[in-house]
């Protein structure tokens, strides 16, 4: 994969090209990320977790634990000084398992000790007697099951009612006529596996209680707020004696959303009156956050005979795991966007996600989008074949437009350049075959050298996808952002920036400092303040592709509320005189979906979208089953790119996720048990799975957003599963309906 033209670097301002400002330190491992935090007098925490993914919980004993050597702290639920449960958006997950526990690697019992392995020992004589249940882990098989959570703890808020067990939510979108016949109809059923977020750096974090009953976590998380308001429940505090500090994050992508080892360091660290740390291994990282969900969708379109969509019908099932985490958002945007990017007069849209054993499932990067976009453009490329039309030409005859209204009922206000996306994709150039013989390394299987290009198969794929920038359904979506002026010791004006960003790897440090200097040009420096609960108020969280479009909304708004004030004051400011204004950004407001239809009951359900087409090369050895992804051309819809090099990293990086889940990616289960928790078993792509990636950004902008930006970190990951697996079709011929694809689907042993 190579990188895009080298820019030159500028002043910083909006629309530059930038360095970030962590990548030297992370390039040279001078970066500290929260595994590499320490304090004086620190002790290790380490999390006792479930060997069963259902069970019954008979007794817990840690006599034998408590006098080992080291030891200061073992707690259960027994020890838990305040609320019991805690959940990113519904309180149904317990801080330590209490009578049962749902899947393997729940947390039951905590441990702090002076030495990492002193804690693993204790943790080792924790007795915990359970009565194995049986596990329920196949989805469909669940809506028929015992309720794991007979309380339903997603009923009663506003969503669609479903009788059925263990229903985490439905939602039904129904659009003009849903039985709307067509000229052609082609159907079918796919599937996708489990897709774990595998970030580098593991959970890690570190809790120092305050000596006046608070305490300070600092901890790789994706938002600070909402952290603190499931932390402060748990420990019986007022939500402005937790405070929570960003420490190095080693990747996101939706799996930090979740809380990990927050309360239970603090609950130790409480108890024991000293600092704690935990740091997950990579095997416990596996149990230790949210995954992608599974899906299995049923799909049907009709079109006329000049390729007009005239319906189409879609059920999706979600395996949500054992606890809701994000699952309700992402059983919406399933449903939302299973059509695609493409205009269609009549559609019944089905999205169903349940509880089960398995591992728990939440957001991941273009979470529900991604599930949908795989079978919807594979039905495309079956439609086109059908018809006998070219699948690019299919596309643009079906193009979503301004103007066009959605199957919820929403018109498009904003800035969607499908067409220009699809065209300026389809014109790049693909790259000629290699020739043969060639290097090893340049054919299926690479170094493993097991092939001299016979049997190779080359194969072009095409595949449009989209998805919906910020959160949606009257959610209160928000950012501020807190600007102090000041002057230096040599007079002049320096301006501190402080916001709760959580800069995880997509470089949104870089961001809040290019806002900053292209609104006030008249400092002589901007500096970024630690992102912090204790400064300022709530960012929301990095995810949704949302927290360009609003935190430079934030920043920019607190901004020109100092330079005015500045103005007041005479354009300059004394030594020891400052200015510090907080303001709030909130982006047009949302309404929610009606339960019963799917149809908008505002002006909007979804804030605004962006779009993405991409065209992969891809050759298949058709006797070993072995796959080279030779060559991947993107065009994105990115509103207003505030800084290209960041805006191709990201397009890159979101791509290679794709990839992965298209070919290697899967999280493997045997009665909800995890059996490949490690990345020998649990594979990714590397340098050398990944091709050189040539994208074109495509400025349309936004109108309601600042500058005219778009978030770009999801569309390239819910379009590039789809478009590489349409390359491997064209290669092999076969229907190729499950994700990944292995070496046995494409050589038919």
């Amino acid at each position: 994969m190579s990188a895009p033209p080298a820019r030159k670097l500028q002043l910083g301002r909006v629309g530059e090209t930038v360095q970030r400002v962590d990548a030297i330190p992370k390039v040279t491992g001078e970066f500290a990320f929260s595994s590499d935090l320490f304090a004086a007098g620190m002790l290790w925490g380490h999390t006792v977790r479930s060997p069963h993914a259902h069970a019954r919980i008979v007794s817990i004993d840690i006599s034998q634990a408590v006098p080992m050597p080291g030891v200061q702290a073992v707690l259960t639920h027994e020890d838990v000084p305040g609320a019991k449960h805690y959940g990113l958006e519904f309180p149904d997950q317990p801080v330590l398992a209490i009578d049962r526990v749902r899947y393997f690697g729940e947390p039951v019992a905590l441990v702090a000790a002076e030495h990492p392995e002193q804690a693993r020992r204790a943790a080792s004589r924790i007795a915990v007697e359970y009565e194995p249940l049986e596990p329920i882990v196949d989805a469909e098989r669940a809506l028929a099951q015992e309720e794991l959570h007979p309380n339903r703890p997603t009923s009663g808020h506003g969503y669609r009612e479903d009788p059925r067990p263990n229903v985490v939510r439905t939602m039904v979108v129904r659009h003009g006529d849903p039985d709307a016949e067509g000229d052609v109809s082609v159907s079918g059923v796919y599937e996708l596996g489990i897709q774990d977020q595998a970030f580098l750096g593991p959970e890690s974090g570190l809790a120092i209680p305050d000596g006046e009953g608070g305490i300070d976590i600092y901890v790789a998380t994706q938002w600070l707020h909402v952290d603190r308001d499931q932390v402060a429940p748990c420990l019986d505090l007022e939500p402005e004696r937790v405070r929570i500090h960003l420490a190095g994050v080693g990747g996101a992508f939706g799996g930090r959303e979740d809380l990990s080892m927050q309360i239970h360091g603090a609950m130790l660290a409480l108890r024991t009156n000293r600092p704690v740390k935990i740091v997950y291994n990579r095997q416990e990282s596996f149990v230790g956050h949210i995954h992608r969900h599974p899906a299995r969708i049923w799909a049907e379109h009709r079109a006329d005979r000049d390729g007009k969509l005239k319906c189409v019908r879609m059920r999706i099932l979600l395996d949500g795991g054992a606890y809701a985490s994000s699952s309700t958002a992402v059983t919406s945007n399933a449903a939302s966007f299973a059509c695609g990017p493409y205009a269609v007069e009549n559609a019944l849209l089905e999205s169903t996600c349940v509880y089960t054993n398995n591992p728990p499932c939440g957001a991941m990067r273009g979470f529900g989008a991604v599930q949908t976009c795989f079978a919807g453009e594979a039905q495309m490329d079956k439609l086109a074949a059908a018809l006998g039309v070219d699948p690019v030409e299919l596309r643009l005859r079906n193009a979503l437009a301004p103007g066009d209204t959605l199957p919820t009922g929403q018109k498009l206000t904003g800035s969607l350049p499908v067409a220009e996306v699809i065209r300026r994709c389809a014109a790049i150039p693909v790259p000629e075959p290699d020739g043969l013989p060639r290097d090893a390394i340049r054919l299926p299987g690479g170094s493993g050298n097991v092939t001299r290009g016979e049997g190779v198969r080359r194969g072009v794929g095409f595949a449009v996808g989209f998805k919906n920038i910020g959160y949606s359904e009257g959610f209160d979506d928000y950012t501020a952002a807190r600007v102090r002026l000041f002057t230096d010791r040599s007079g002049g004006l320096v301006a501190e920036v402080h916001c709760a960003a959580a800069e995880v790897g997509q470089g949104v440090s870089n961001v809040l400092v290019q806002v900053a200097r292209t609104e006030l040009d008249i400092v002589d420096d901007v500096l970024l303040a630690p992102h912090t609960t204790a400064t300022v108020d709530s960012a929301g969280s990095a995810s949704a592709s949302r927290m360009t479009w609003m935190s430079s909304g934030a920043v920019r708004l607190a901004c020109a509320a100092v330079r005015e004030e500045l103005d007041r004051r005479g354009g300059s400011l004394d030594p020891g005189e400052e200015i510090d204004i907080e303001r709030i950004y909130r982006h047009p407001r949302t309404t929610p979906l009606d339960p019963e239809t799917g149809q908008v009951t505002g002006e909007r359900a979804h804030v605004a979208f962006a779009c993405a087409a991409m065209r992969v090369v891809a050759e298949v050895d058709t006797e070993l089953g072995l796959v080279r992804v030779a060559w991947i051309g993107t065009a994105q819809d990115v509103g207003k790119a505030l800084n290209p090099q960041a805006v191709h990293g990201q397009i890159e990086g979101g791509t290679a996720q794709g990839v992965g889940l298209a070919l290697m990616e899967e999280i493997q289960t045997e009665d909800g048990l995890i059996t490949n928790a490690s990345f020998t078993d649990y594979l990714i792509p590397t340098a050398l799975d990944m091709p050189r990636v040539v994208a074109e950004l495509v400025e349309d902008a936004e109108p309601d957003a600042p500058y005219g930006v778009k978030g770009v970190g999801e569309p390239p990951t819910v379009v590039s599963t789809a478009a590489v697996v349409a390359a491997l079709r064209a290669a092999t011929g076969r229907e190729l309906a499950r994700v990944p694809v292995r070496p046995e689907h494409l050589a038919g042993l």
